[in-house]
């Protein structure tokens, strides 16, 4: 029995879609950011997903808490501060983990440098993450409890990417099982997208593998 098609597969052959990716700009950031819809590993298992979420969940929690304790510990007029109660930081921690630990399976779907794209784009979250903090310390806020919600930021940032990707590690494609050889390290310049649509355009020099 044949297998279903590949709901990625049909979203990138409907039209108006692949010629917005083709399209100059467009295609030059995907390149850039190294998005060519052919990927070199398979999501990680479910339960490691989920264990690795679980276990970053926690530990950032943790993290925060001794990042509170130490910093109004340094700086003790920050004690009480608003956001460093705990009903206050938990529920964005969480938040900010779930969306993390569901971004891992699909950015190994639409990369072939899966790593170096999910760790970009940790870093750039977390310095989108730091604006509401500026923008509170620049409306008057504790400068000392900013840093200290700044580090936080970090601490999860840190703790959620490496328990991702080594808990929740990215198993090698099917095909690349059979043959014996990594094709994360051997992708081709013009290879067919998902569907049959060739995606050397949305590929730069240097795309190929995952580093």
């Amino acid at each position: 029995m044949a297998s279903p098609p590949d709901p990625l597969a049909r979203l990138l052959s409907w039209g108006p879609l692949e010629r917005l990716l083709r399209w100059g700009p467009v295609a030059r950031l995907l390149s850039w950011a190294r998005i060519d819809f052919r990927p070199s590993r398979r999501p990680p298992q479910w339960w490691r997903l989920a264990l690795a979420t679980a276990l970053a969940v926690a530990l950032s929690l943790v993290a925060d808490a001794a990042l509170v304790a130490v910093g109004t510990r340094l700086f003790p007029a920050t004690t009480g501060y608003a956001h460093f109660q705990y009903p206050d930081y938990a529920k964005l921690t969480i938040l900010g983990v779930l969306i993390a630990g569901a971004a891992w399976p699909l950015v190994a779907r639409v990369s072939s440098s899966p790593r170096w794209l999910f760790c970009r784009a940790a870093v750039a979250v977390t310095l989108v993450l730091f604006l509401p903090d500026v923008y509170i310390w620049l409306g008057g806020q504790s400068g000392q409890a900013v840093a200290v919600l700044l580090a936080m930021h970090v601490a999860i940032a840190l703790i959620t990417y490496n328990a991702l990707v080594h808990l929740a590690p990215l198993r090698v494609a099917a095909s690349a099982r059979r043959d014996g050889v990594d094709l994360g390290q051997h992708a081709l310049v013009g290879a067919p997208l998902p569907g049959g649509h060739v995606g050397g355009d949305l590929l730069g020099p240097g795309g190929a593998g995952d580093h």
